[in-house]
């Protein structure tokens, strides 16, 4: 793994690219291994075009499924003749190639382990208690549910506010009045917080009475509006099937951060110079992202 001095912000944030990886990662049952092709008797498995797969993943979104299996078979034969070229031209002794090689296996090597100690099953039993833990006190912030008929002049606005003033219903006006999208649903817009509105729809709407419209057109970039306050709430916790997989993603990041830690604990690190500088580095706790 690369050593870099990393924010308190950005380690998250390279943690994770790096759990999304190794966990995209394939695994096949050698018996189902499958030769699909041979490049001077080597041969190339189902296996070698999932790993391959997994480089070449942008790209294959370009191609139509039913052609990618022939796509990664083409990929892998094209490599393979390279890779006989060069050895026959002796680049599998040079230095540098031979520092990429013990590279790639410590890469390869830190992968399988995480896949057999960190990417393991996750239950719905864990993803339920962790959810619970995680909301168990939480409190959402206000929360306005309101509707609004929306009409193109103040004119407009003004006969329907007349109309509400004789009894007329609002849901009802506003599936008949209403210019917007959510006149067929009798101008109902939902629960929602401060902020999410343009201003002068927000302090209009925030600022009645449960149960009030607007006595006076409100008037936005989008026409002029009477709104009416329908209840307030406090925003709930986010449904368990919503948060899910974060959640799954935040228990794979906590084990990976405590099986480092005690692997870390075990081994002697020394960091010798400030990456990027040449001053020794500094009698400091190291700073790492894996």
């Amino acid at each position: 793994m690369f050593r870099t001095v990393l924010t308190a912000a950005a380690r998250p944030l390279a943690i994770t690219g790096l759990l999304a990886t190794l966990v995209a990662m394939p695994a096949h049952a050698e018996q189902d291994d499958e030769v699909v092709a041979r490049v001077n008797g080597t041969e190339i498995t189902q296996t070698d075009l999932a790993l391959v797969g997994v480089d070449y993943a942008k790209d294959l979104m370009q191609v139509p499924e039913a052609m990618r299996p022939k796509v990664l078979t083409d990929v892998m034969v094209d490599m393979h003749v390279l890779a006989d070229a060069a050895r026959k031209a002796g680049l599998d002794e040079d230095p540098e190639f031979k520092k990429h090689i013990a590279y790639l296996e410590t890469r390869a090597l830190r992968d399988a382990f995480f896949r057999k100690n960190v990417a393991l099953e996750t239950t719905d039993e864990e993803l339920k208690a962790s959810y619970d833990a995680k909301f168990a006190d939480f409190e959402g912030p206000d929360e306005r549910h309101a509707r609004h008929i929306l009409v193109k002049t103040e004119e407009e606005a003004k006969a329907v506010i007349a109309e509400l003033d004789a009894g007329k219903d609002f849901a009802e006006l506003a599936k008949e009045k209403s210019t917007g999208p959510s006149g067929p649903s009798g101008g109902d817009l939902g629960f929602f917080t401060k902020g999410r509105m343009v201003p002068a729809f927000e302090d209009a709407a925030f600022s009645l009475e449960i149960g009030a419209y607007t006595k006076t057109p409100v008037e936005t970039q989008f026409g002029w509006h009477v709104i009416k306050a329908e209840e307030d709430r406090k925003q709930p916790a986010p449904a368990f099937e919503a948060v899910k997989n974060n959640l799954r993603e935040d228990l794979l990041r906590t084990r990976f951060q405590e099986v480092m830690a005690k692997l870390k604990a075990e081994a002697t690190i020394e960091i010798v110079k400030v990456p990027g500088s040449d001053q020794d580095a500094p009698d400091a706790p190291e700073t790492s992202a894996q």
